[in-house]
């Protein structure tokens, strides 16, 4: 896409920033937003001068999930989508997961039904203290999207995604932090400026490479059935350490007491065998 309309995307000191640009609608979530956010993680994971994401919201909230006076569908509803066709917010969810990029989402005001399952993949999830989340799906007639149901319960556990999700009841900030949904709470003008502290920590500090790496370890690797094949896959990762200029660079910068300078890319140094490379 040349041009955004429902979104805008900007890129300053190595971190894009991807706003939702609805305001008028309470950033209501739409078609054409699912297709141009899915566009922009595209455009900043190709990007090598691009290390981490911000997702946020323009106005005082993040999103009140579908707009449901747009329809919500890309298909004719009496005939029904074709056996390839797949909901909006998990277009979203799922392109976040396979991210190279650390996302990080900066949350005010509502956040509720896909305007909440869509941050379910990212990496932190910062709120405001006038945040207000809700899986209400079931108050609606309908049912979770967004791979929900899959990055739910793995973020706050079975009982609470249950409460959660069977109840449809809206919460506050602070139960979301005790539950884990969200990693810090902040004054609504702050949470911006906190995300982007985070972003620039990560983008001076850590190897693309390795952070590329570790999130995927974590996403594909964390439900395997046992350690075993995750320490076989780890030991080939630190078997190979020895060719990796970047781990050279991290101990050498860690003992002259110097920030790093990593140089490996993300695009052509992982590793060939890892599993989720090229699915």
């Amino acid at each position: 896409m040349s041009a955004y309309a429902e979104i805008t995307y900007e890129v300053e000191d190595r971190i894009a920033t991807v706003t939702l640009n609805r305001p008028e609608a309470r950033n209501g979530y739409t078609i054409r937003m699912a297709d141009e956010l899915g566009d922009a993680m595209d455009r900043a994971d190709r990007d090598e001068d691009v290390r981490v994401v911000i997702l946020t919201g323009n106005g005082k909230d993040f999103s009140v999930g579908a707009d449901l006076t747009q329809g919500g569908f890309d298909f004719d509803p009496e005939t029904g989508p074709d056996a390839a066709w797949q909901e909006p917010a998990g277009r979203c969810s799922k392109r976040i997961f396979t991210m190279n990029k650390p996302v990080i989402a900066a949350l005010r005001g509502a956040a509720v039904g896909g305007g909440v399952t869509i941050t379910l993949s990212c990496d932190y999830r910062l709120a405001s203290t006038d945040s207000r989340f809700g899986f209400v799906f079931v108050r609606r007639g309908i049912y979770p999207e967004g791979a929900s149901a899959w990055f739910l319960p793995r973020l706050v556990g079975m009982g609470t995604a249950l409460d959660w999700m069977i109840s449809g009841r809206v919460f506050g900030a602070e139960e979301a932090k005790t539950a884990g949904l969200v990693h810090s709470v902040h004054e609504p003008e702050e949470v911006l400026g906190k995300a982007r502290e985070l972003a620039r920590e990560i983008a001076t500090t850590t190897s693309p490479v390795s952070v590329a790496v570790t999130r995927q370890l974590l996403y594909r690797m964390a439900s395997a059935e046992s350690p075993f094949p995750v320490h076989e896959l780890d030991s080939r990762l630190i078997g190979g350490l020895g060719a990796s200029p970047d781990a050279v660079e991290g101990v050498v910068s860690f003992l002259q007491k110097r920030p790093p300078e990593f140089s490996m890319r993300v695009d052509t140094d992982q590793p060939a065998y890892l599993p989720w490379l090229n699915k």
